[in-house]
């Protein structure tokens, strides 16, 4: 037997125990006095008795024995053990002799207040205590307090919780071990157990009473329900090895003999329910859970309320936690995070207001979970607020809490404050890195994310998949082929060459650089493939105009029994749609009616798409008709369909339907209807479009801005359009254009070029497009010097390289003005080889003003470069006609007839 103490009470001990030996009718059993150094616990002494396995009932210690005792722990092996004198807890097998051994190779205790004692442990404690009330004179000279001393606290502190059971924390299903007390004082920290044998009778009554899964034994002594312990390991290992059903049986026939069993088991299952997201058995176990009155208990509760949550049933989940007596920082963490978890981040913030009102301080993890629902939600001032209550409650310096601060600034478009928080953080993990990576590329920022990169590298930080995955997608945005190879080559030093998500990112980037090839030789070699492989495939074909590799891949894909998914169909109708093709679209409309995916919204909405693209509003409007679900991407794509097609009118209808059934419009749907005003010259229903587009809020947005200026330009409203570009709040080069081009349209040319010479004054950069403009305006006002100082000043001064379509443009701007030869010399000296668009502004022009060698000329190389065109044959023919040159008319009239071309409708033939 061994005695550890603190080392303030060595001198007191070696008084005490010098020599001291139990002498028993059965055996002799040796007291052996140890001192630990490494105990600094100065309160904390226990006093072990080690009894020979023969001993049925161990026999009493001397009363002097029990001076120093404030915990009896009895140890009753089943062979001879001897007590470890570097551990008051180990067992070792006795040495041959002398003292015992220092090294440990087990680690057993047991204590008296145990709730898993034999009941022959129980059996002798009234006379223990009876021994220790003799001691009770001589411990109180020692240590200033008596047993009656410790009654009377544990009297007073048993009280105390009853009066107010919100001072104490309550450790009964969270503590890892039967050491930790089962409820312990906020302020005083002192603790109280549940089954500790020092508690007065009334407690024992007032404690059953709780539902603590209990009876009362013969002595008066709490014991647990036979079994229940054994049965709650049955049931875990159910669990672990997938026989829920079993377990569950198990748990109801427990219920059925014992009315209750054990809360782990209930736990386990549980569990299991949450990871299968078995809805149905979760709430077999919460009615188990009722019938055993223990719905009361907080961590009961608070696993229901995660496995709600996590079967998707919210309202379950909210209404466990309704219900529940009282809540703690696990009980709000699980209902917060249920919200968050469902998408309803508002209400997760709302929920943590409430949390902060009932006085209740959050931890680490509500703060992680809050801060994802306010970058979700990119709620600045929230996220603001929460960095604010962080700091006050000592967080700041969690990398963990830090880092998901990184991704709620960046998220919430904050990059600068993101990376002042990043710079200042203590301590940065690989997560911290990837937060403030992750930030820059979702802003755009992707040179900012590679250069965090090659800092990361030189820190020594090793970056995970993710960290990559990011990284590719940032050289995919910029286009930068030559980060994307370093990237791979760095991939492949680190060993990430096989993850089928990296190898993905690889794809995609190659994809979107351009190098289709090197895509697809990466994506061959793949030595695993999943369907968003195949995915990042197809859509790099689909992006680079390779529509027919696209629906080749698809073919493979099917062949190799890859199952697509919505996405695939989504990339592929694209591709049909950018080939107008339409018997390859009507055949993956076959296979998503296979697959069971034509109710999905979003393919349904591709396939209208598609349809309209193909030409076949009709086929389009009836697949629109038919689906169940409509979104305003439905309608938009419908709408899109009769604005492309020329059906205006269709257009506008279909949207006072869409208003009808109360789908709101986004700002591509008003767009569309602007374009189709624009076309039909419905000022009205334009104006009613601008009065919807304030309503809705969009006001402000640069692209309708644009759209709305054009299309009051279109419909002859320049002053109208003028003003409303004048009142943009603001204005980009597409703003500009659009007002220019405007000017153009209605013979305004001075003002076009004004507004030209205001851009440049107040620092716009003109673009390509923007001279394309300035030189239609000077056209159609026949300002020929203007235009050909444009024209200079866009080559030399601003180093713009000029486009054929600036070309004919110049060749317009020279024809109406009668400057044909002129307009023929320029096209002969032109650096790259003239079209036929500008060969045929010629050709109109020598038309307009009755040129016959000019037009002659023009026609040759039209009809050279394009000869099934049938514009030529009928413009040369009006020439002639013009001229009084009948005869040749009728001849180009005959060529035309024997070219198998058709004239182009509404195109006159002169037979003057």
């Amino acid at each position: 037997m061994a005695i550890t103490t603190g080392r303030g009470e060595l001198g007191l001990i070696r008084r005490a125990a010098a020599a001291m030996a139990i002498t028993t009718g059965r055996g002799e059993l040796l007291l052996d006095l140890c001192f630990n150094p490494n105990d600094d616990r100065r309160r904390h002494r226990s006093l072990f008795f080690l009894f020979r396995s023969s001993f049925r009932s161990p026999p009493l210690p001397h009363p002097s024995l029990l001076l120093l005792w404030p915990r009896l722990i009895i140890i009753r092996p089943t062979n001879e053990y001897a007590l470890s004198s570097t551990s008051s807890t180990a067992l070792l097998p006795p040495p041959s002799r002398g003292r015992p051994r220092m090294d440990m190779t087990r680690k057993e205790a047991l204590w008296i207040n145990n709730r898993f004692n034999p009941p022959w442990v129980h059996a002798r404690l009234p006379v223990l205590l009876q021994s220790l009330e003799q001691a009770s004179s001589a411990f109180s000279t020692l240590h200033g307090s008596g047993h009656g001393g410790r009654l009377v606290r544990m009297e007073q502190l048993w009280q105390e919780f009853f009066s107010d059971p919100s001072q104490w924390w309550d450790n009964r299903f969270t503590k890892k071990s039967p050491k930790y007390p089962d409820f312990k004082h906020k302020s005083t920290l002192e603790g109280l157990w549940v089954d500790g044998w020092l508690n007065p009778s009334w407690v024992k009554e007032k404690m059953a009473s709780m539902a603590l899964g209990h009876i009362q034994s013969g002595d008066g002594l709490r014991s647990r329900v036979p079994d229940s312990f054994c049965n709650g390991d049955k049931v875990s290992k159910l669990c672990q090895e997938g026989r829920f059903k079993e377990a569950l049986h198990m748990v109801e026939l427990m219920v059925q003999q014992t009315s209750k069993a054990p809360i782990r088991a209930y736990v386990c299952l549980l569990k299991g329910c949450s990871r299968r997201k078995a809805l149905a058995e979760g709430k077999q176990v919460h009615a188990l859970i009722v019938q055993s009155r223990l719905d009361s208990i907080i961590f009961l509760a608070n696993t229901l309320v995660h496995m709600y949550s996590k079967c998707g049933s919210l309202l379950d989940a909210r209404k466990v936690f309704n219900n529940m007596p009282q809540h703690n920082v696990y009980s709000w963490t699980a209902i917060i995070s249920a919200y968050a978890d469902s998408g309803q981040s508002e209400e997760a913030i709302n929920l943590f207001q409430q949390m902060q009102e009932t006085g209740i301080a959050p931890d680490k993890v509500v703060f992680v979970v809050v801060l994802k629902a306010c970058a979700r939600l990119a709620a600045l001032e929230q996220g603001k607020q929460l960095h604010s209550d962080i700091i006050k409650s000592g967080f700041q310096s969690d990398v963990i809490v830090a880092s998901t601060l990184v991704d709620m600034y960046a998220k919430c478009g904050c990059t600068e404050d993101a990376r002042e928080l990043f710079n200042n953080m203590s301590d940065r993990d690989v997560v911290s890195w990837t937060a403030m990576i992750a930030g820059y590329a979702q802003n755009g920022l992707g040179k900012e994310a590679l250069a965090l990169y090659e800092q990361m590298k030189q820190e020594g930080v090793q970056p995970v998949n993710v960290t990559l995955v990011l990284l590719l997608k940032a050289c995919a945005s910029l286009a930068a082929l030559e980060q994307g190879k370093q990237l791979h080559s760095d991939i492949i030093e680190r060993g990430f060459q096989s993850d089928v998500i990296v190898g993905n990112a690889l794809v995609d980037m190659y994809a979107k650089c351009g190098r289709t090839e090197d895509a697809r030789e990466l994506f061959t070699n793949m030595s695993e493939r999943d369907v968003v492989s195949w995915n990042a495939m197809i859509a790099g074909y689909a992006q680079n105009g390779l529509g027919k590799e696209a629906l080749a891949l698809y073919d493979q894909m099917k062949q190799e029994g890859v199952q697509p998914v919505n996405v695939t169909f989504v990339l592929l109708l694209k591709a049909c749609s950018s080939l107008e093709a339409l018997e390859q679209g009507r055949n993956l409309h076959s296979d998503i009616i296979k697959r069971g995916f034509l109710s999905d919204v979003i393919v349904g909405s591709t396939l209208v798409d598609m349809y309209a693209k193909c030409g076949c509003t009709e086929d389009a409007r009836e697949l629109f008709n038919n689906m169940n679900d409509r979104d305003v991407v439905s309608w938009t794509a419908m709408i899109a369909g009769y604005a492309q097609n020329g059906l205006g009118k269709e257009a506008l209808a279909l949207y006072e339907q869409m208003k009808q059934e109360g789908v709101q419009p986004d700002n591509v749907t008003f767009v569309l209807l602007l374009k189709a005003c624009g076309s039909l010259a419905a000022l009205e229903q334009g104006k009613q479009l601008h009065s919807d587009i304030i309503k809705n809020g969009f006001q402000s947005d640069v692209i309708l801005g644009n759209t709305l200026v054009d299309m009051y330009a279109k419909c002859g409203r320049t002053e109208d359009a003028r003003q409303l570009f004048n009142n943009m709040s603001e204005r980009d080069v597409v703003s500009w254009n659009a007002m220019i081009t405007g000017y153009a349209q209605n013979g305004l040319g001075k003002e076009a070029l004004a507004l030209f010479e205001q851009m440049q004054t107040e620092g716009t950069k003109p673009n390509e497009i923007t001279y394309v403009c300035v030189l239609s305006a000077c056209a159609h006002s026949r300002l020929v010097d203007a235009g050909r100082y444009v024209f200079d000043s866009m080559c030399n001064n601003y180093h713009v390289t000029p486009t054929r379509e600036h070309y004919a443009c110049m060749v317009d701007l020279l024809g109406r003005a009668g400057c044909l030869a002129d307009a023929e010399l320029f096209i002969n000296k032109m650096p790259i080889q003239p079209d036929s668009v500008v060969w045929m502004t010629l050709l109109g022009a020598a038309r307009n003003h009755g040129h016959v060698e000019i037009g002659r000329r023009a026609f040759d190389h039209v009809v050279k470069l394009g000869p099934k065109n049938a514009a030529p044959y009928v413009l040369l023919a009006n020439i002639y006609a013009a001229a009084g040159r009948t005869d040749k008319s009728a001849k180009f009239r005959n060529e035309l007839k024997d070219a198998g071309v058709k004239k182009i409708p509404g195109v006159q033939l002169d037979r003057s």
